[in-house]
């Protein structure tokens, strides 16, 4: 038990250096190629940050556990929306741009949508199973590849706000920060996520709440320490575009990919944590337009992260067996 608990905690330490070095070097690379921090928060930072989705789900869906796959994604993205957003808000109150408000919130409620839409075959299409079906998937990927268009097309825009002063890097050191951030957020990622299932194993808990709770918090990790460490620094772009990029990343790509290699059985029960998904989604939009225009206050973060804590309690009070 002392060990688990070391290593946990030893993986924790791993992730949040791991996320200082990858915002240090993402937004140099920004900076030096005269991309807006939003544009790398939204590709580069968010494609590393959902490497552990990515891994999890794969493997997963080989296994042929597609619960797992689909709770990951879903689970995370929950996560993401509630938890991180509530806690990084609440470090630093977030500036949010325009196009970000116009674009990426909606497209990430579409991204919702459109999942809901192939994968309940079953309630939607009179279908006998309900299931994520390579032609599903290739929609999926289509949708994303229409997203990595979009975010061509804005990269070269400028931050409507006054950024935080951003050291910059030689080329070299640059990439290599952002390459040695990522390999770090896995490996503390991976850490976290082994150790936190033993000792989740060890208290009673079941396989379920793990998957729904342990698991895909474990790996939206990185998403945390990123963004946190994007808010503390005042990177609020990084902050708010790694959480959004990272949901619509999650949904179109891993989801797509996964899909791909594997055909998945959706599990109807799901739809709840869809629906709190897409409710979240909606929530942060009319946010938007309350008190301070385009800014995620603290009280509106502190509004998301007790939501989620009310999701979390609500998933363990329905397993059979808990109170």
């Amino acid at each position: 038990m002392i060990l688990t608990v070391s290593l946990l905690l030893l993986g924790f330490a791993v992730l949040i250096q791991g996320a200082d070095f990858l915002v240090s070097g993402a937004s140099s690379i920004a900076k030096k190629m005269g991309i807006s921090t939003l544009a790398i928060g939204l590709t580069v930072v968010a494609f590393g940050t959902s490497t552990p989705e990515l891994i999890v789900s794969l493997l997963s869906a080989i296994d042929g556990k597609s619960d797992a796959s689909f709770g990951n994604i879903i689970g995370s993205n929950n996560f993401n929306l509630l938890f991180i957003l509530g806690i990084s808000g609440m470090i630093y109150p977030l500036v949010v741009q325009r196009n970000t408000i116009r674009y990426e919130i909606p497209i990430s409620i579409v991204a919702v949508i459109v999942l809901y839409l192939l994968v309940n075959d079953v309630l939607l299409w009179q279908a006998k199973t309900n299931q994520l079906t390579r032609v599903d998937s290739f929609i999926l990927l289509v949708f994303f590849l229409i997203f990595m268009l979009y975010i061509y097309r804005t990269m070269k825009l400028e931050s409507e706000y006054e950024e935080t002063p951003v050291k910059i890097y030689t080329t070299f050191v640059s990439v290599l920060l952002t390459i040695i951030g990522l390999i770090m957020l896995v490996a503390g990622g991976k850490l976290v996520v082994n150790n936190a299932v033993e000792l989740a194993r060890h208290f009673g808990l079941s396989e379920k709440i793990i998957g729904l709770t342990i698991l895909a918090a474990g790996t939206s990790l990185p998403e945390l320490a990123t963004s946190a460490v994007a808010a503390y620094k005042k990177n609020t772009d990084i902050a708010i575009g790694n959480v959004v990029g990272s949901n619509i990343f999650n949904i179109f790509f891993i989801l797509g990919v996964t899909g791909m290699v594997r055909p998945m059985q959706f599990n109807a029960a799901m739809n709840f944590d869809m629906y709190v998904l897409g409710l979240s989604s909606f929530i942060l939009m009319i946010f938007m337009f309350t008190l301070n225009m385009r800014k995620l206050d603290r009280w509106e973060s502190f509004i998301l992260l007790i939501g989620y804590i009310v999701y979390v309690i609500f998933l363990i009070g329905m397993e059979p067996g808990t109170v």
